[in-house]
């Protein structure tokens, strides 16, 4: 996670939720019920368009899109909410995190005592906000092309920047622009590895002490696997020894 690209962070973040599959198809499912009531009809609707590109990027199965799609024609609506929480965690580390719930009152005891038992602390709407970007981020593999190619592409087809670490190519674009994008690089390339709307950090915290560490990994694990939530974004990195020490 250190030692590398900011982005990887970030994909850290993300991706450590659904290092379990079922846990990931879950996520994935209620984007879909969110998105569906919008219309059943991808064409139409980019929100869906773009969980269903999510959906085929993890290979969920068929008959579990299908089902949700069913339910939406059929007038079955989801009560999920969308909320987004804002806080603290130990060093200043600021992290927002999003979370679709059908229970709010659910949703926020968990989050906050997640927060208060490593340290952090919940701040209101707009506490940390202003501290991050809301762009959109698409992930393909180092393999896929050149980097002079992957950059060509992607600023053509109207990216706005384009990151690389090791093994990753991350294009980011506008928040409006995002499902153009997405498709025409879908188009060319193939499907991505992932592709969200995320909170991108102006600025970055270098932690160096073991201590806040851990703690703030083991917050933001806490955090990834409470039941509603479907992303964290911090502003922080750490050294990756001081990662080979930390024992989650």
């Amino acid at each position: 996670m250190a030692g590398h690209s900011k982005f990887k962070n970030i994909m850290h973040r993300k991706g450590a939720q659904d290092a379990r599959r079922a846990k990931k198809f879950a996520r994935l499912t209620k984007e879909l019920q969110v998105a569906a009531r919008g219309g059943t009809d991808p064409s139409s609707n980019p929100r869906l368009r773009s969980a269903l590109s999510a959906c085929r990027a993890v290979n969920m199965p068929k008959d579990n899109i299908e089902r949700v799609i069913k339910k939406a024609e059929d007038g079955e609506s989801s009560n999920l909410e969308e909320i987004r929480y804002e806080g603290y965690a130990p060093g200043g580390v600021a992290l927002i995190v999003d979370a679709l719930t059908d229970n709010r009152n659910r949703t926020a005891a968990e989050v906050r005592s997640s927060f208060a038992k490593y340290g952090g602390n919940l701040g209101e709407t707009g506490s940390v906000s202003f501290m991050f970007n809301n762009v959109g981020q698409i992930i393909y593999q180092k393999n896929i092309k050149s980097d002079d190619e992957i950059f060509d592409i992607a600023i053509e087809v109207g990216a706005t920047d384009v990151k690389s670490d090791d093994t990753n190519y991350e294009i980011i674009t506008l928040v409006n622009e995002f499902n153009n994008v997405r498709e025409k690089l879908e188009n060319l390339l193939g499907t991505p590895d992932q592709a969200d709307l995320i909170w991108y950090p102006e600025n970055y915290i270098q932690i160096d002490d073991e201590k806040k560490a851990t703690s703030n990994l083991k917050l933001l694990d806490k955090l990834e696997n409470c039941e509603d939530v479907q992303g964290v974004y911090g502003n922080f990195e750490i050294n990756e020894e001081i990662i080979k020490k930390i024992d989650l």
